[in-house]
This record gives C-alpha cells, structure tokens and sequence, in this order.
C-alpha cells in the first residue's frame, strides 16, 4: 500500500517543479497564440506555455496510468 502512494508523490513532486520550471522560463516569451476549442477560445497565452502544459500533463496522467496497469498485474 505504501509503495503507489510513494510513487504517486513523486510522479506529482516532479510535474510540479517541471511546472515551476516552466513558469520562470517563459517570463520573456513574446509570441502569444489563442487555443480554440468546441464553442470557445482561450485568452492568448505563449506558445512555450502551452507546449509545457500539454507536457507537464502526458507527464502526470502517463504516471497515474502506469501505477492502474502496475496494480492490475499484480
């Protein structure tokens, strides 16, 4: 039981510095884009920002999937 809440916790503790990361580098980002959706558009937001948090969330939802398949195999 331990051993999936660890993993859990550092598969979080990581994304959140990559996001930390994320954040101070694109203090001098200039090139801003919109992110349409179904019925709606984003506000614009930089281009690195956006491929960071598409990242960051493969990053995050990849772990959380990794330790269901690691549960069920068992």
């Amino acid at each position: 039981m331990i051993f999936p809440l660890k993993k859990i916790f550092v598969n979080c503790t990581i994304n959140l510095s990559f996001f930390l990361i994320l954040l101070l580098g694109i203090q001098n980002s200039s090139e801003k884009r919109k992110v349409n959706f179904l019925m709606s558009e984003t506000v614009k937001l930089p281009v690195s920002f956006i491929i960071g948090i598409s990242f960051i969330g493969g990053s995050l939802s990849g772990g959380l999937i990794s330790l269901n398949s690691n549960e069920e195999s068992s």
